[in-house]
């Protein structure tokens, strides 16, 4: 074990010693019931080997520093430490048994080897063994005895004892007396193992002839080298007075509780004297070695010997005192008399345990197996017998149970799941309860942290969000902001953005947006066009940094405003289309109202800004035409005259309603003819001229009116009540696909956009595939208008017309959600016009009727 090899002060011990030391050199540690104990002599000095503890405990030296194996001592202060390199328990600090044990026959200093991973726990007792480094010493250096000449041989008289702070055979072992021709000196071995030295009177004494005898008395201990100590005695003769006080017993014992109050009674010594008068009166009093610790904690009155309490006791202090009492009559010359007093404390429960945490791990991960052990504790508490058990116990409502072990050392282990989210730090409270009568208790708090791990993913502040933005938007601005937390901490809250890879239009979405990974805000990376693009998705992904990463994703709906970015064009007449100058031929019998031509235009845009206007601009004579400011009619004002010149000249300038304004115009040429037919008259009287078809058809008419009037007025308020209803979670009035209930065909969806700034002013509805723009129908309708114009896009030739759902723009007054009736009889009035008129491929008037049907249930 190497136990000694090196450190020990060989020059300082005597050779029995030194061979005492190498006979029980391989018992010098033992392990008794997952203890070690080591013996080791006091005043070592310091890097002195105690023993490989490392070899001893079945420990890999290699893994002592990972484990970070660390030294408790209940001594408070540190005297041993461990050598990681080497495994080695080695003295750190002078070691004096006498200061850490004081009298009592075993020393031991018991110590705590804490390891982490896994945590353990080794108690190790390191016995100190006593070395003679003490003398015996006297209290009194001078001690004056009185005798008188005619006490009888045999007598004895007590002296006072020698102490000495080592112990066993260290301690004193005889007394000496020094030569004289009166006196010798005997031992008396009290039951405790003190030693008593007593002085007996051998031959008579003669005042006359000696009347001062002056003696050593020496102390010898049982050490090697032997040590001693000596205190000189001298004994005067004195004359008269022939008896001494005799106590009634050598020695009185008595109980008393420690909770004694001053100037309570503890017992009565009782001496008597022969001799009468004054030589017989006896007063008591303590012993002249007796000790200040004594004469503050007892009194005694002089006169009735009673002992009584004078200063507050503590069993734990010292359990039992001992001391001498003296009893003096008042003869001349003055006789005494000794008796020995042993006072037993008796313990109350008086203090609270203490509970200890040698050592505690924390923080602890969250996911630690049920049984981790988390901090290893011991309870102690300084009373005696049921007073000093100690239980401890740890609160129920928390996920954590002690287990005990050996010696009042308990282990706080996990008793169930731990969660950091749901609660970070634990605050452990653990209860000493004594089994004194009363029970005291005491209670400490530990707190135990929680280390997280990445068992949660991100989650974002909603599953899905709504973005708006206008077309022609600048490349590079921000989009939306997109938030997702982490309740874990640390990396494992780390939240980093990316997009998903999906397609738009065939194209990947990362070249329509891009997103900042740190702060979850998504840039456009070009404007957009809503006349090619009105919606498209992104998915984005939040991943934590944990390992291994976890993550979630949202959807985000990107909605492409309109904005007026395209101006109106013609479509007829034709010509001008096509940017020449329309060429119009107009005979010159015309009366006032002759419609001249019509100029038709369409706005690529939506909602108001593709409300069109139109207005003569420039004009040969303007007198002689006007304008329809909403359908484009170009008729006379007045019959025309000779002087009105045969060719006229119009600009007609085409305008939106939106912000700001496009426009654009066109020129038409008039050529006024002397006998030119007019068509148009004719068609009228022939449209005029009433048939069997034309009633059938009218009767159509006022039957659908009247219908569709009632299901428009129904339908919109529905949906007046489900978008006030789903304003008040997403402040939108957007129906989504997957809101429809009732929609079951994945080809299509109905996308309803109200103008929300200001009073309400149009609805569009968009039918067929969001991202398709063939199939596009809008009502334009202008405020100033008395009744609504329809303009009608006629769809591509391969669109079925059973397939598209018509767009209805109203014009609505304020905080109002309904059609007026009048109003859409109006626009259906002009739909069917066109259709009877020829200005529309429809088939039957039938279809016409199940276009109006369909828009409806698909709305509903």
């Amino acid at each position: 074990m190497g136990f000694m090899e090196r450190g020990i002060m060989w020059n300082k011990l005597p050779v029995w010693q030194v061979c005492l030391w190498w006979c029980h050199f391989f018992l010098l540690w033992i392990t008794i019931d997952g203890q070690t104990r080591y013996s080791i002599p006091e005043e070592l000095k310091q890097g002195s080997l105690v023993g490989n503890l490392a070899k001893d405990l079945g420990l890999v030296v290699s893994e002592l520093y990972r484990r970070k194996l660390r030294i408790t001592s209940e001594a408070g202060k540190q005297y041993f430490s461990m050598d990681l390199g080497k495994g080695e328990l080695v003295v750190i600090d002078r070691i004096d048994r006498e200061e850490l044990c004081g009298q009592r026959p075993s020393c031991v200093l018991p110590l705590e080897l804490v390891i982490d991973d896994p945590l353990q726990l080794h108690r190790v007792e390191i016995e100190i063994q006593d070395t003679n480094d003490n003398y015996p010493s006297f209290l009194t250096k001078e001690k004056v005895v009185k005798i008188a000449e005619l006490v009888n041989p045999g007598a004895r008289f007590p002296l006072e004892s020698a102490q000495d702070p080592d112990v066993g055979t260290n301690s004193v072992r005889s007394y000496l007396i020094s030569k004289n021709d009166n006196f010798k000196l005997t031992v008396k071995n009290h039951k405790d193992g003190r030693k008593i030295p007593e002085l007996v009177l051998e031959k008579p004494l003669d005042r006359e002839k000696l009347p001062v005898h002056n003696l050593i008395l020496t102390a010898v201990d049982g050490g090697d080298p032997v040590r001693s100590g000596t205190s000189e005695i001298t004994v005067i003769v004195l004359d008269n007075n022939d008896n001494a006080p005799q106590f009634e017993r050598q020695v009185y014992e008595a109980n008393v509780s420690e909770k004694a109050t001053p100037g309570t009674e503890i017992l009565h010594v009782k001496a008597t004297d022969a001799d009468e008068g004054l030589n017989g009166e006896i007063e008591y009093y303590f012993a002249e070695q007796t000790a200040d610790l004594i004469l503050s904690l007892f009194d005694i009155d002089a006169s009735t010997g009673a002992v009584v309490v004078k200063g507050t006791l503590d069993h734990e202090t010292n359990s039992l005192h001992r001391f001498d009492i003296t009893a003096k009559d008042k003869g001349n010359p003055e006789m005494d008399g000794h008796c020995g007093v042993e006072i037993k404390i008796v313990d109350i429960n008086d203090n609270i345990p203490e509970i200890i945490v040698t050592s505690l791990t924390s923080p602890v991960a969250e996911d630690s197996a049920i049984g981790t052990v988390i901090a290893l504790l011991s309870a102690k508490d300084p009373d005696s017998g049921d007073n000093g058990k100690v239980t401890l116990m740890v609160s129920s409502k928390s996920p954590f149970k002690l287990n005990p072990s050996v010696s009042n050392h308990y282990s706080l282990v996990t008793n169930g799941p731990l969660d950091r989210e749901k609660n970070g730090r634990y605050s452990v409270k653990i209860t000493a309860t004594d089994s004194g009568r009363p029970p005291l208790s005491s209670e400490k708090i530990i707190r135990v942290e929680l280390l997280d791990v990445n068992d949660n993913p991100p989650v974002f502040s909603q599953p899905s969000y709504v973005v708006h933005v206008k077309e022609n938007h600048p490349p590079g601005k921000i989009l939306c902001s997109l938030t997702a937390s982490d309740p874990d901490s640390g990396e494992n809250a780390k939240v980093s953005y990316s997009i998903l890879d999906s397609k738009v239009q065939d194209v990947s979405v990362s070249s329509y947006v891009y997103i900042n990974s740190e702060n979850g805000s998504i840039y456009s990376m070009h404007s957009f066009d809503y006349e090619k693009l009105k919606v498209f998705q992104i998915q984005v992904q939040a991943k934590d940094q944990g390992s291994p990463s976890l993550s979630s994703n949202a959807t985000v709906h990107v909605f492409i405003l309109d904005q007026n970015d395209n101006a109106p064009a013609v479509i007829y007449p034709s010509s001008a289309a096509l940017g020449s100058v329309s060429h119009q031929r107009m005979p010159r019998s015309a009366k006032a109202g002759h419609l001249v031509t019509k100029v038709t235009a369409v706005d690529a845009d939506s909602g108001h800004n593709a409300w069109i206007s139109y207005k003569l601009a420039e004009a040969t004579d303007a007198s002689l035409f006007t304008v329809n400011l909403y359908t484009g009619e170009v008729r006379t004002k007045r019959a025309v005259s000779e002087q009105d010149d045969s060719s006229q000249r119009l600009l007609i300038e085409i305008r939106d309603d939106g912000e700001p304004v496009q426009s654009s115009t066109v020129t038409v040429s008039i050529l006024l003819e002397d006998g030119l037919h007019e068509p148009i008259l004719d068609l009228r009287q022939k449209v005029s001229e009433p048939s069997k078809k034309n009633g059938r058809i009218t009767l159509y008419l006022i039957l659908s009116l009247a219908s569709v009037s009632v299901l428009s007025l129904l339908t919109f308020l529905v949906l007046a009540v489900k978008c006030i209803r789903n304003s008040r979670s997403s402040g939108s009035c957007c129906m989504r696909r997957s809101d429809c209930d009732d929609y079951k065909n994945p080809n299509r969806n109905l996308q309803i956009q109200l103008n929300t700034d200001g009073p309400i002013k149009y609805v569009e509805v968009l039918g067929g595939d969001m991202l398709s723009q063939s199939q596009s129908f809008r009502s334009c309708m202008s405020p100033m208008s008395e009744y609504s114009d329809f303009t009608l896009i006629k769809p591509s030739s391969t669109t079925d017309f059973k397939e598209v759902i018509s767009v209805l723009d109203a014009s609505l007054p304020d905080s109002t959600w309904t059609f007026e009736s009048q109003q859409v009889s109006r626009n259906i009035m002009q739909i069917l016009s066109l259709y009877c008129s020829g200005g529309f491929e429809i088939v039957d008037l039938s279809v016409c009727l199940s276009v109006f049907a369909q828009c409806l249930v698909k709305i509903l």
